[in-house]
């Protein structure tokens, strides 16, 4: 598939990244992970796995949403300009690409290594024939029970497979047929099995997919017909949407979600992955009742493995576990160092508590939710739940806070994407126990993370708050980078306060002290901030922007940065996923640098640094720079205001600048380049964060110098473009 070089030029001549090509650009790095041979192939596998799933949020949110504009005819124009119909092809000629890089990754550079590892992905055929005897066993015994061919022909409807779903179609004609008469079958592979049958013997593990035996035990599902052709496939269906605002929050909204989830499921197809040669007719079959064309068609080389997310089996296999990765343990809090020995509501009544996960555990967060549910002093708990683990401490403590008569509200984000079903049913019991539940804020998806506990203390009421970049998930928490600031500061507690009385109820607060909220006053008050540090560099005073964040593509806010950095503000992006802003470009962006960690943990923290003539501004919370955290979501920002945290926060984003491991530097064309440390000692945050003590806070240099130019040397090639090609 050839990209137009007039389309390819727009592309490149734009101010503005696409937002989707740039999330591609993410993937990408993801799967550089992948294929760094320092790793373990364990860890590769993990990192491949990643990329897989990633993949498929992107085509059922990304792709699924361009497809709401294609199929009611609505106009679209990308970041870069391109309509609806050119980006189309733009997209998935990028798109296809990428999977290409995949499988070429898995099957010349991965696969080789597997049998001196310990394991080997093989093919019936090439099993023992005790061993194909074991392998028919399971089939008969576990497999072939749980199998319902579903045919389609004039008899029966085209039946409705599952979105994510490895599918085998079969077409099938009767031995006694004089014409060409033919039907089609598809055979669902279970979800609910493991993906592959361990067979092992001496010194190896043998893993033969699920698919691969019902291939090889069809004849069972189809007796007395003619097999012409097996064909495996896996679609991905359209999964975008939204709800709309309704004032009956218990009944029409729920009813609303549990609708829109099943749409999910039966949503128009917007790409089809099918292995090796499949058969035609089918083809043509699932072309026309799915309404796609070629584009839409992701072909799979039979020596590769269909949906790689699979691979999870083998990455956490018992027996490979000393081909993982192994972290160190937590560490203490530097301002709470004594967290073992102490009763954490003392600590806070002394001092607040920042705690940077995983090299801090969530357990000083979830051991005060516990104690506040148990202990007699305390009249109330609010929080805000997006995304919780399951069988969720949380969760727990909610219900016992509820069952000993405290008040509990909790605001419970049902919206929070591909949790809803999880997040419904556990608000649902916090509900029936007693707890005010809220679900949700209007048409607003509240992504916020607070939590304010109230206790009275002799003749005084004091309130715990913690408030949050990450969710309160304690499985998550060990995976994410996040940050959280534990306090019984009057400051922030009055305005956590007040910003749940808007959550709940009907309250327009005059002022915020130390929180900034969407989708209200965060753009402007960011733009605010921005515009500040321009004011600086133009009267030659000292100026700097530091923000890491997930993700940038609000256009307001990047054609302010664009403004800043034309007036000589130094401004330095930690952007982990995609980028819409164009760095060092002559004329609008040549002071901006942006460059991205991707590593073992999943950076998922946000910080906001403003020089502001060295009495720094420093925030952190949940919003990203987006038009969704700004105008669609219920966010917060919180200032820091003790010097030991702002000190550690500081830190934090001088370690990011310093990182030569997992650091990428995107480039003004939009690609990036890896650091290396090219002769210089390693520095690995997801490492180096482990060892910061106090005197690592004491040298630093508060001014945060921000350096107009990167140095080229410790550039090396860097990860190959998708490049549209004809192949």
């Amino acid at each position: 598939m050839i990209v137009p070089e007039k389309i390819r030029k727009q592309i490149e001549e734009s101010d503005y990244i696409s937002r989707d090509l740039s999330w591609l650009k993410f993937n990408d790095r993801v799967l550089d992970q992948a294929k760094d041979p320092g790793k373990s192939i364990i860890e590769r596998l993990k990192f491949l796995a990643i990329t897989e799933s990633n993949l498929d949020e992107f085509c059922t949110i990304r792709v699924g949403s361009l497809y709401n504009y294609l199929d009611y005819k609505k106009q679209r124009f990308d970041y870069s300009g391109l309509r609806e119909i050119p980006f189309r092809k733009v997209l998935f000629a990028k798109t296809k690409q990428f999977s290409r890089h995949q499988h070429n990754l898995f099957i010349n550079e991965l696969t080789p290594l597997f049998e001196e590892n310990g394991f080997i992905i093989t093919n019936y055929k090439d099993l023992r024939s005790d061993e194909k005897a074991n392998v028919n066993h399971y089939f008969e015994t576990t497999i072939y029970p749980m199998l319902t061919p579903m045919v389609y022909d004039n008899y029966h409807p085209f039946p409705i497979l599952n979105t994510n779903r490895l599918v085998l179609g079969v077409v099938t004609k009767t031995d006694e047929s004089h014409t060409d008469y033919k039907k089609l079958s598809f055979i669902q592979i279970p979800s609910n099995l493991p993906r592959f049958y361990e067979v092992e013997r001496e010194d190896i593990v043998c893993f033969i997919s699920i698919e691969e035996i019902i291939k090889h035990n069809v004849e069972h599902l189809f007796r007395n017909v003619q097999v012409l052709s097996i064909t495996l496939f896996r679609i991905i269906r359209n999964g975008d949407f939204t709800l709309e605002e309704s004032d009956d929050i218990e009944a029409n909204f729920l009813e609303e979600l549990k609708k829109k989830l099943k749409t999910r499921r039966t949503g128009r197809v917007v790409r089809l992955e099918v292995t090796g040669r499949p058969d035609n007719w089918m083809m043509n079959v699932l072309k026309e009742r799915w309404d796609i064309d070629d584009d839409n068609i992701f072909k799979i080389k039979k020596r590769s493995l269909l949906d790689f997310t699979g691979l999870t089996q083998i990455v956490n296999h018992p027996l490979f576990r000393d081909l993982r990765t192994e972290m160190p343990s937590p560490v203490p809090p530097l301002s709470y160092p004594e967290i073992k020995d102490d009763n954490i509501l003392d600590v806070l009544r002394e001092r607040d508590v920042l705690l940077h996960h995983p090299y801090n555990s969530i357990e000083p967060v979830l051991e005060l939710l516990e104690r506040a549910a148990e202990d007699p002093g305390v009249l109330a708990i609010k929080i805000t739940i997006y995304r919780v683990a399951r069988d969720s401490r949380v969760t727990s403590a909610l219900l016992k806070a509820a069952e000993n008569g405290k008040h509990v509200s909790v605001l419970f984000e049902v919206k929070a994407r591909f949790d809803e079903e999880n997040n419904l049913r556990e608000a649902q019991r916090l509900q029936k126990a007693g707890c005010f539940v809220i679900y949700g804020v209007s048409s607003f998806k509240t992504h916020t993370k607070l939590m304010l506990i109230v206790r009275k203390e002799g003749e005084k009421v004091t309130r715990y708050v913690h408030l949050s970049s990450g969710n309160y998930n304690e499985s998550t928490s060990k995976l994410y980078t996040d940050l959280g600031l534990l306090t019984t500061n009057e400051v922030y507690a009055h305005d956590v306060s007040e910003f749940f009385n808007v959550l709940t109820g009907h309250s327009l607060p005059n002022v915020y002290l130390n929180l900034i909220t969407a989708p209200k006053d965060m753009r402007p008050q960011l733009i605010k901030l921005i515009r500040n540090e321009a004011e600086n560099a133009r009267k030659g005073l000292p100026s700097g922007i530091v923000i890491k964040i997930n993700s940038l593509q609000d256009k307001e806010s990047i054609d302010e940065m664009y403004a800043a950095s034309q007036a000589g503000v130094p401004i330095k992006l930690i952007v982990r996923g995609m980028c819409c802003l164009r760095p060092g470009r002559k004329g609008l962006s040549e002071n901006i640098q942006v460059l991205s960690i991707v590593g073992h943990y999943l950076e998922h923290s946000r910080i906001y640094y403003f020089h502001n003539q060295g009495n720094s501004k420093v925030y952190i919370g949940s919003a990203d720079m987006m038009v969704r955290s700004f105008e669609r979501r219920l966010e917060s920002l919180f200032m820091i205001t003790d010097d030991l945290l702002k000190h550690q926060l500081i830190n934090i984003l001088q370690y990011n600048l310093k990182d030569n491991v997992n650091s990428y530097v995107m480039r003004e064309d939009g690609t990036y380049q890896r650091k290396h440390p090219n002769g210089q000692p390693e520095f690995n945050i997801h490492r180096e964060f482990y060892n910061v003590t106090k005197d690592n806070l004491e040298a630093l240099d508060l001014s945060f110098e921000v350096e107009p130019k990167m140095e080229e040397e410790i550039i090396d090639e860097p990860v190959k473009e998708l490049k549209a090609s004809g192949s």
